[in-house]
């Protein structure tokens, strides 16, 4: 497959937006698809998008309205959309000749096939949902310091502990998320058929640090775990000494019941 833009720029701007925990590409079937796994299609006058099924779309030169009209048409079809999506943008330059690389200053490909920018888009949708899954962590890290200042003062955990223990759901998802729909840590189909494009990709994987983020994110949702686990240890040991007091009040009542009944019947 050889796809090129439906344009004849050399400079041009790709964003991936993550709008959502699920896009149905199924219904975009009847769209004019240019290429499939990720499905890419034409939209705009002159641009492209990439829509990857766990919630990123990918778009590539469009305007700020075509966008916006773009985004709204694929509304209906994205499950539980964020109110605000993540977004992450690369400036891209098509030089022929030259070697294709990744920095600060952008991407620069030989080319604009359509197997490029569906490997564009495959790293940049993951990237965008690494910082999506970054920040919600965050949230839930900040807690754990106060929490472990608490902890060496006393033992009973007060509501910083609750408010912890009313994110493990949601790091739970993150953690299946991860693994199961995003497979952050897994090359793109798209390498099995275009072996040529494999140099890019590490290129473009380096850049976006995409191994790095991922490891330190499974370090920190573990790190979560294992501090739900010493809550859940103290809260069932706190039962635990309710329940022993509890039972010493209850023998202590009825000792001293015994013996006010045998002083009254002494009398």
């Amino acid at each position: 497959m050889q796809i090129h833009l439906p344009l004849n720029k050399t400079k041009f701007k790709a964003r991936a937006l993550f709008v959502g925990e699920r896009i149905d590409v199924r219904a975009l079937e009847n769209a004019e698809r240019l290429a499939i796994t990720p499905l890419m299609i034409s939209t705009g006058v002159q641009g492209i998008a990439v829509i990857l099924r766990y919630g990123v779309v990918v778009l590539f030169n469009l305007d700020p309205l075509e966008e916006v009209s773009f985004l709204n048409h694929i509304k209906p079809l994205v499950t539980e959309p964020f109110s605000k999506p993540e977004i992450e943008e690369a400036a891209i330059s098509i030089e022929p000749g030259r070697e294709e690389t990744a920095g600060s200053f952008g991407l620069i490909l030989s080319e604009p096939t359509g197997e490029r920018l569906q490997l564009v888009a495959e790293i940049l949708g993951k990237s965008v949902v690494l910082a999506h899954y970054e920040a919600s962590v965050a949230e839930v890290f900040d807690l754990i310091e106060p929490l472990a200042v608490e902890l060496q003062h006393k033992i009973k955990v007060g509501s910083k502990g609750k408010d912890l223990m009313r994110h493990i759901g949601r790091t739970l998802l993150i953690h299946h998320k991860m693994v199961g729909r995003v497979e952050v840590d897994e090359k793109p189909d798209l390498l099995w058929d275009h072996q040529e494009l494999e140099r890019l990709y590490l290129r473009l994987e380096d850049e976006y640090e995409l191994k790095e983020r991922h490891i330190a994110l499974e370090r920190k949702l573990e790190l979560i775990f294992r501090t739900v686990e010493t809550l859940n240890d103290l809260h069932h040991s706190t039962l635990t000494l309710r329940l022993e007091w509890y039972v010493v009040f209850l023998i202590v009542f009825e000792i001293l019941l015994s013996l006010f009944e045998m002083f009254v019947h002494r009398k």
